[in-house]
């Protein structure tokens, strides 16, 4: 059959059949890709209260979220609710496989388990003293 021939048949209704590439076939993924989140974020965020933490937590559960968090304010405010929100969110990272750091005097990096978080040999050092 000619290349006419088939072309004529399809637009008749008839199907072509290719015995070479019968088996073969290209399978198409119909799944959007729109719902997955591909980027990381990072975000800022501020401690007043102990309650603040919330946000903070379900952003690390969430995975895709390196969380910077202020916490100037609570220690100026109250330093046994600073212990206790730092404590929820040391057993958190550590729940889910993250890491977390202070730097400076008034901030913390939390990441959940897709990053680690460098800490240089000075650093450390001054951490064992």
């Amino acid at each position: 059959m000619g290349l006419f021939s088939k072309i004529k048949d399809s637009f008749a209704g008839e199907t072509i059949k290719d015995e070479e590439h019968e088996d073969e076939y290209v399978e198409l993924d119909t799944q959007s890709h729109d719902d997955i989140q591909s980027k990381i974020v990072i975000r800022t965020y501020t401690i007043e209260d102990f309650s603040d933490i919330k946000n903070i937590l379900d952003a690390l559960r969430a995975g895709n979220t390196v969380a910077l968090i202020n916490i100037k304010p609570l220690k100026e405010k109250d330093l046994v609710e600073l212990k206790r929100a730092v404590n929820k969110l040391k057993k958190t990272t550590d729940a889910i496989e993250g890491d977390i750091a202070g730097f400076g005097d008034d901030w913390l990096v939390a990441a959940p388990s897709f990053a680690k978080i460098h800490r240089s040999n000075e650093l450390a050092a001054v951490d064992a003293e």
